[in-house]
């Protein structure tokens, strides 16, 4: 039995999914737009649409700051270094909870969800007493080391459901025909995982990449400020905030997550369409 649904009913949904899809992109594009215009232009009381007599004196005057070059590195370093370890230990927490049972397993899953209930803000200062006590504030490992802790939590969550969802039937088969328990594992298992794995690394990335409190509060030397922090206190000595520049680093810094979102994500759903055939 097909359900048919009105025509007028269709029209009516799609309108409201394109004035959503207008009000989410309509920020990005007035920042893209800002970041080329004049600074007469900016201060004018008459909004710009198009940047048609703009330039790119907003970038060179960002790409001059030292500061911006510097807080690139950190953020690239903090980033590649919370993605790479929070992937790799959550995916073995993500096995052990799916493929083994043990004592406190089922409390080790619940204590995951009560994790992420906890607000951020509420552990900024015993954080910073700890990292203060280890020597690791101002440091790419102490604050790498605070969002691993930050996103381990989803990150597991998620991978153990791409774990649990995969039947040990495959590495079984894969273990008569002669693979070992590993070699199964790496041949059979590892690359149907590659979209949960991709999908949790994006999470990760996007979540070192964009946080800003927790390193404003422990990245207190002005030489190892991230990105985000660097741009909110990037301004003009004698005119004040220089919005030119802070729109085109905003730009510089969100547009480039949004594209690889977007070519990760169609890479994503290929792999999770593609079939476990045994050829």
């Amino acid at each position: 039995m097909s359900l048919t649904v009105p025509l007028r009913t269709r029209v009516v949904v799609d309108l409201v999914g394109v004035l959503v899809f207008v009000a989410c992109v309509f920020p990005v594009y007035w920042m893209v737009n800002t970041s080329f215009l004049t600074r007469r232009e900016i201060r004018s009381p008459d909004p710009t649409w198009l940047p048609l007599g703009g330039g790119l004196d907003n970038y060179r005057r960002l790409f001059a700051d030292d500061g911006f070059v510097n807080a690139l590195g950190i953020s690239l370093m903090v980033t590649v270094g919370t993605v790479v370890v929070a992937l790799l230990f959550a995916f073995l927490a993500a096995l052990a909870v799916s493929r083994f049972r043990f004592r406190g397993r089922r409390s080790f899953v619940v204590t995951l969800l009560v994790v992420q209930m906890i607000p951020a803000e509420g552990l900024f200062i015993s954080q910073y007493k700890m990292l203060d006590t280890l020597e690791l504030t101002n440091t790419v490992i102490g604050l790498s080391g605070l969002y691993v802790a930050a996103v381990l939590p989803f990150t597991i969550w998620t991978l153990r459901g791409f774990v649990a969802g995969l039947p040990v039937d495959l590495e079984e088969a894969a273990m008569v025909d002669g693979c070992t328990r590993v070699g199964a594992f790496f041949r059979i298992t590892f690359p149907l995982l590659a979209p949960g794995l991709v999908a949790t690394g994006v999470f990760a990335f996007i979540q070192a990449w964009n946080e800003f409190t927790l390193a404003l509060v422990v990245m207190t030397n002005a030489e190892k400020r991230t990105l985000p922090v660097w741009l909110s206190t990037f301004s003009d000595v004698n005119r004040g905030t220089d919005w030119g520049a802070v729109m085109a680093g905003s730009t510089l810094i969100a547009v480039p997550v949004i594209i690889f979102f977007l070519l990760v994500q169609s890479r994503m759903v290929a792999g999770m369409t593609s079939g476990a055939v045994k050829g």
